[in-house]
């Protein structure tokens, strides 16, 4: 979290006096380039850019990490075990928001490192700032990317110069990435339905040869289904694969 914090409120660090009033007026939004050929933008300018990527934050953190997975996961998890509400819907966010640091702890740690830090310390600007901290970001995402679906939307972009994977801009990766992603967490919720639906069919014919027939299965499998899950310690299972599905 130390890494995390800083990452995402390190803005708050260019709000002072002098930067609100020169004279009593606003400084213009002016964007000058410097003798060695870089972007220098004022100081209104970097808090426009950075109050404007503190807006999309949340669909940053839903759309470009491994938030996405492991909440659809959770979810078809609590559909099979047939519990309606329970955990429940803030329960899920919070586990699949925690897991999320946990697992991208080492990009945001990059980050911090390689493109927070030296910005905070005046040795870059918010340009190269950027350039440097959506790379690890991007390695993420490429590396759980699918082939087929980045060919896909490669293909439906009309991009022609694509040759490795430095080439594959944002606008093409993040919307491959996110169908990578819903492609895996419907495999894995597969595989963790599989076993509750099994269980369901055995109490189903059971009560089908006893003739209890107005008797409903959900509800006399439901208890045997938590028992189930208890006994072989479903939850760290179901976290341990989530994490080791990223390569943790």
């Amino acid at each position: 979290m130390k890494r995390i914090l800083p990452s995402l409120l390190f803005s708050l660090l260019f709000i002072s006096p002098a930067a609100f009033a020169i004279d009593g007026i606003l400084p213009a939004v002016t964007v000058t380039t410097t003798p060695d050929g870089a972007t220098q933008y004022s100081v209104t300018m970097q808090i426009l850019l950075l109050m404007t990527a503190m807006s999309f934050l949340p669909a940053m953190v839903i759309m470009l990490t491994s938030f996405t997975r492991i909440v659809v996961v959770l979810s078809i998890l609590r559909q099979a075990i047939g519990l309606q509400q329970t955990p429940s819907n803030q329960v899920i966010i919070g586990m699949s928001m925690f897991l999320t640091f946990f697992i991208m702890a080492p990009v945001f740690d990059k980050i911090y490192e390689e493109a927070v830090k030296p910005y905070m310390a005046g040795s870059a600007n918010i340009e190269q700032a950027y350039n440097i901290g959506k790379e690890p970001i991007k390695e993420f995402m490429l590396a759980q990317t699918r082939v087929t679906d980045l060919d896909t939307f490669i293909e439906i972009s009309g991009y022609q110069n694509i040759n490795s994977d430095e080439d594959v801009p944002m606008s093409v990766l993040i919307p491959s990435f996110i169908t990578s992603e819903l492609k895996t967490a419907f495999q894995i919720g597969f595989m963790l339905f599989v076993p509750f639906l099994v269980l369901d069919l055995v109490v189903a014919s059971i009560l089908m040869a006893m003739g209890m027939m107005m008797l409903s299965p959900m509800i006399v499998s439901l208890p045997f289904k938590i028992m189930l899950f208890v006994l072989v310690d479903g939850w760290s299972l179901v976290m341990g694969t989530l994490a080791n599905s990223f390569g943790i």
